[in-house]
């Protein structure tokens, strides 16, 4: 019960930290970086992306660094990534530079995600299994709104993005040292039939993933369009009424951060509408949120409805990846998910410089209603791929 207390919270810290300011954080502070480094949208399209594909290939190493040395590793790795590229960040002083930062930093959470499966299938009661993930996602969350808090206490002064990035640095910092306590000593994982593993590992390309990977790809696209821009497109309409400028987006994250417990709920709403209704209403609430974001950014009924539902869609969307993988290939759970992060990462790396090349044809209000039409059409097509993928027998 200690061990899975202690994983429990060391893992929601360290997701915390990489998926809240060092994956997301770009976004969060993309007006300072605008003024700071002369940034068009279409550069801060080409940055953003960067920072997603350092997430993509995280993935990749973290399923090599948990095989070969175990999930302590590939935790601290990430969490020095996130240290590292936050640190970078804050003393940034050109455009290059800034992108080398984020593209560190946002590789965090592809080292600290998928890791935590394994660490809790190897350290944890399995009666205690379900609880101890379920605390490490809201980790995400929480990172979000406290880097959305941190934004807001600094926004009044000429270098608080500089501070806010110091700090976050800092966190990084603490997180590595409780990694490193936390997950020694992990019990081994028990021996594996490699024949039978290289045979399961075809399975990945089963028809019956395919819904699976669909979703995770088409809001790979829209969500990460979502965090590059949303705050940008705030601050463009002029902020928030009664609110300084600079304020809005802080607000927004927090938003964001605390509508995303919502999806500590997403395995009993499963139970009750089934897999293709639950997944076509997550879509429908993604495309609302692109809609008002892009129509009404300036609305506070507008702006904390977007930001509500897309964290709601995040953590809901993040728990059906994790027990859907695992449903589908029970014997490569932890493989399985990270073959679905890997589809996601895909669609965060070709959302922003899609964005940003739209932008030139039509403004951001334009782009995020394309963005929305595709969540539209993913709710639509969804539960009929879904239907006729498994012959209308639920899964």
């Amino acid at each position: 019960m200690q061990r899975s207390k202690a994983i429990a919270m060391d893992g929601a810290l360290a997701t915390a930290i990489s998926f809240g300011p060092a994956r997301m954080g770009f976004g969060l502070f993309l007006p300072q970086f605008k003024n700071a480094f002369n940034i068009s949208t279409q550069q801060a399209g080409l940055i953003a992306s960067s920072g997603f594909a350092g997430f993509f290939a995280a993935l990749l190493l973290s399923g090599i660094l948990v095989s070969r040395c175990g999930p302590r590793y590939a935790v601290v790795v990430g969490a020095f990534a996130a240290m590292i590229g936050m640190f970078m960040i804050s003393v940034s002083q050109s455009p290059m530079f800034l992108t080398a930062g984020v593209v560190v930093a946002s590789a965090s959470a592809g080292f600290c995600w998928s890791p935590f499966n394994n660490a809790a299938q190897r350290g944890v009661e399995e009666r205690y299994q379900g609880r101890t993930l379920s605390i490490i996602s809201t980790g995400t969350t929480g990172g979000i709104a406290l880097a959305g808090l941190m934004a807001f206490c600094v926004a009044s002064t000429e270098h608080g993005w500089r501070a806010a990035w110091l700090v976050f640095s800092i966190t990084a910092l603490i997180a590595i040292v409780i990694s490193t306590l936390a997950l020694a000593r992990l019990p081994s994982e028990p021996s594996t039939n490699y024949s039978h593993h290289d045979a399961s590992l075809k399975r990945l390309l089963h028809h019956t993933a395919w819904p699976l990977y669909g979703i995770a790809l088409s809001f790979g696209i829209t969500n990460s369009i979502y965090l590059s821009f949303a705050v940008n497109q705030v601050d463009q309409a002029g902020g928030l009424s009664g609110l300084a400028t600079s304020l809005s987006g802080p607000v927004l994250y927090m938003s964001f951060g605390a509508a995303g417990l919502f999806g500590l709920a997403t395995a009993e709403l499963h139970q009750r509408l089934g897999m293709p209704t639950l997944v076509a209403g997550i879509f429908l609430a993604s495309m609302l949120s692109l809609v008002l974001i892009g129509i009404t950014p300036a609305s506070w009924p507008g702006m904390l409805a977007s930001s509500a539902l897309q964290g709601m869609c995040v953590m809901m969307l993040s728990a059906i990846f994790s027990f859907w993988s695992a449903r589908l290939f029970p014997a490569l759970a932890t493989v399985s998910l990270t073959a679905v992060l890997v589809v996601f990462a895909l669609g965060n790396i070709l959302g922003p410089v899609l964005a940003g090349l739209f932008q030139g044809g039509m403004d951001m209000t334009g782009v995020f209603l394309v963005a929305g039409g595709l969540s539209l059409a993913t709710a639509v097509v969804f539960p009929l791929a879904y239907r006729v993928m498994f012959n209308s027998q639920p899964r």
